[in-house]
């Protein structure tokens, strides 16, 4: 176990537990390879390295962040990105984790489907991608229409309390 000391910007922000007890394995010998994931002319533009040195991932440790401050409905992604790295405590968890999950969907707390009644769309903030035009983006997954599904959004997108990025602390790791 690695014992880290920090110091922790004092952010107002919501956590979420998931009581799941399911772990997932990740296989990390093979790198994600942005050109099948997403398609030609799309390339990583950076990673959090902690998210990749996980293999294991004990899904009832994985929180759910929104970034939001107290009296905020939205945040952009570059902000909320931002903040998510001023918060040292959290790792980001990777596309590869995302991944990992849509390939053994059963194993999916049935927690992450919705919140209030409405979709949770699930972002996993560790990769960064860029498009052709250099743009940049982040992958995510939600429950519609029955299923597991998942796309790619812009930075510049407005995120909500239903857009939160998937984590989990230092203290997990």
């Amino acid at each position: 176990m690695r014992t880290l000391k920090v110091f922790l910007p004092i952010l107002l922000v919501t956590l979420v537990s998931i009581a799941s007890g399911q772990t997932i394995t990740i296989d990390r010998s093979k790198p994600l390879n942005p050109a099948k994931f997403i398609g030609k002319g799309w390339t990583i533009e950076e990673q959090d390295e902690r998210s990749l040195s996980l293999t294991t991932i004990d899904l009832s440790k994985v929180r759910f962040e929104t970034c939001l401050k107290d009296g905020e409905v939205n945040i952009d992604g570059e902000e909320k990105l931002k903040r998510l790295k001023e918060a040292a405590d959290y790792i980001r968890l990777d596309a590869k984790v995302m991944q990992t999950l849509l390939s053994n969907k059963k194993l999916i707390p049935e927690s992450w489907k919705q919140k209030n009644g409405e979709p949770l769309y699930i972002f996993f903030d560790g990769t960064i991608f860029k498009d052709s035009d250099g743009v940049r983006y982040i992958v995510g997954m939600a429950f519609l229409n029955k299923k597991w599904d998942w796309d790619f959004i812009d930075l510049s997108t407005q995120w909500t309390v239903q857009h939160p990025s998937a984590v989990i602390t230092i203290e997990h790791w």
